[in-house]
């Protein structure tokens, strides 16, 4: 069979061995692919692997000896798996692979906020622990964690990796899911809340959820008005689940003491996105799952789909 693979400079900078893939047929790589280029490339291939190579369907049209899409990916919002149902198309995603890197990154927000490790360090190679007349200079102020509430919006494995590193830090743990999950959450530590109640008492709040047409946009301007004051706000699920606008001015109100994302509604960043420059909010480039032995993780899952594919008994099947 033919395979290819659209985007994969998405996946590895040279530091990942994808030659385990060509264990399966004729492997064709391209380091990244427009839009436009997408039918040409895979016009006659039997497997596309992607990461977030826009399949419309277009493009799927243009395809038809194509039996099998495997993501780099959990999301698939970028696949028309309508159309690929249509068509007979087995698509497969890698869930769960980035469970450990994202609540890790969820973490290090966390401590960066609470901690001011940076601003300490700058504090200190620009001379002011030299200049200072005590040996504990109080510059910033911190704040433990333990005792505060953590806000879980989602309670997959990400969520629940959260919860059980925030109740080894002696946090009080809510959990908040379009459906209701109360034993679930139990079993974590954690108290199964209302979305209300999840907004108006926690400390943290950290988004685990996928873009749907329920979560777009729910994080509005009338979600952070119902935060607590002095909340911390994080998302490394999907740029789309908040609207940017209203997470800055809730940011530059002090309403909310801070946020951090990893995601944007637009990726790349453009010049124009709301959030860049203000004070007291992180971004990082959706780099949460991106540590090399996540990826390897991540390969494994994809070699796995499609050994599956071709033995007649497709695993992880989302269309």
């Amino acid at each position: 069979m033919k395979i290819v693979i659209t985007d994969a400079k998405t996946v590895t900078r040279g530091d990942l061995d994808l030659s385990p893939l060509a264990t399966f047929g004729e492997l064709v790589v391209y380091d990244s692919t427009v839009p436009e280029e997408l039918p040409s490339r895979i016009g006659d291939a039997d497997a596309l692997l992607c990461n977030k190579s826009p399949i419309t369907r277009q493009v799927l049209e243009a395809c038809p000896h194509l039996r099998f899409i495997g993501l780099f990916a959990t999301g698939y919002n970028n696949i028309d798996t309508v159309c690929a149902r249509e068509r007979g198309i087995v698509v497969s995603n890698a869930g769960s692979y980035s469970t450990d890197s994202v609540a890790q990154q969820v973490f290090a927000y966390i401590l960066h906020h609470a901690n001011r490790v940076a601003a300490y360090d700058g504090f200190v190679q620009k001379g002011g622990w030299i200049a200072s007349e005590t040996f504990s200079p109080f510059v910033y102020d911190l704040k433990e964690i333990a005792g505060k509430t953590i806000g879980i919006f989602g309670f997959g494995s990400i969520g629940k990796k959260v919860a059980a590193i925030a109740s080894a830090f002696g946090m009080s743990v809510l959990v908040c899911t379009r459906t209701e999950r109360k034993e679930e959450a139990e079993r974590y530590g954690a108290r199964f809340v209302s979305f209300e109640t999840l907004l108006s008492e926690s400390d943290y709040l950290t988004v685990h959820c996928p873009l749907t047409d329920a979560t777009k946009g729910i994080f509005d301007e009338s979600a952070f008005s119902g935060m607590k004051p002095g909340c911390f706000f994080i998302n490394t699920s999907r740029g789309g689940v908040l609207k940017e606008n209203a997470l800055k001015d809730a940011v530059q109100s002090g309403h909310l003491s801070g946020a951090a994302v990893d995601v944007l509604t637009e990726e790349p960043m453009t010049e124009a996105c709301p959030l860049l420059g203000i004070p007291n909010l992180v971004i990082t480039p959706h780099i949460a799952w991106a540590p090399l032995e996540t990826r390897r993780r991540l390969l494994s899952i994809v070699c796995e789909n499609l050994r599956a594919f071709i033995a007649g008994r497709p695993i992880h099947v989302v269309s």
